[in-house]
């Protein structure tokens, strides 16, 4: 099968005064169609510089990055970032429109697409209020449905739901993991917390060193619906701890 994202030797640098500073180094990764990878690593490694590399914003210095979106979807990327970047001036279903206005799709298919994206995050009764007028999980789950609303080949998601509170992240996780499931959208998934990526992906890359490097790359074979409390998702995160901070910290009980 081929990868729909395929990568070798991937080098990024900056130079700033004089001064050049590698970001990564030698990176190697291949996604499947309909993969769900997460990549983790500490502050600082190369992780969001990745993605930057991959929708274009960023040029590598060496190696090789190679797309192969699936030809039936409408655009090859989308991108949800942090905060949720909603316009407050417009209303939510515009907001959602927003990546649908450079389309060939007339107005009505636009509303009625960003109406189906809405519903699919559980969201379509607030297509009628501003940004200010919903929580933040609700911003981050309408910032989720105009990246799908495009219809990428490829998701990319930059740390989503860092910013928010326990519950609100959990429960942004499972919709996640219900919406890519109903879809079988290939996710790239940024986060610097292992165990939200042990819970969501099929495989989790660790970043780690200076510059970043794959210190591991660990399929999750743990079926959904998954625990949080999971014996075997628990022992995942600790290999990968493990890994990244080159200590034993895997204890019989597996509180970690």
């Amino acid at each position: 099968m081929q990868s729909v994202i395929a990568i070798e030797g991937l080098g990024i640098a900056f130079e700033q005064g004089g001064v050049r500073t590698e970001v990564l180094r030698g990176l190697d990764l291949k996604i499947a169609p309909g993969e769900f990878v997460a990549i983790v690593g500490p502050s600082g490694v190369g992780k969001s510089t990745l993605l930057r590399v991959l929708i274009g914003l960023a040029t590598p210095s060496a190696g090789t990055v190679r797309l192969n979106p699936d030809v039936k979807a409408d655009r090859a990327m989308a991108l949800v970032f942090q905060d949720s970047r909603l316009l407050p001036w417009r209303r939510i279903l515009s907001n959602v429109c927003f990546g649908l206005e450079k389309t060939q799709l007339t107005r009505l298919e636009r509303r009625e697409r960003a109406l189906a994206a809405l519903a699919g995050v559980g969201l379509r009764d607030v297509a009628a209020r501003f940004p200010h007028q919903l929580s933040g999980g609700q911003r981050q789950r309408v910032a989720l449905a105009r990246a799908l609303a495009v219809r990428p080949a490829i998701l990319l998601m930059d740390e989503p739901f860092s910013a928010l509170d326990v519950q609100t992240r959990e429960a942004l996780q499972d919709e996640l993991i219900r919406v890519q499931s109903a879809s079988g959208q290939t996710v790239l998934f940024v986060t610097h917390d292992i165990d939200e990526a042990v819970y969501l992906a099929d495989r989790v890359v660790a970043l780690g060193g200076r510059p970043g490097e794959v210190k591991i790359s660990l399929d999750i074979n743990v079926p959904h619906p998954r625990r949080r409390d999971d014996v075997a998702l628990r022992h995942s995160a600790a290999q990968i701890r493990d890994v990244l901070f080159a200590e034993t910290i895997v204890r019989e009980d597996w509180v970690i």
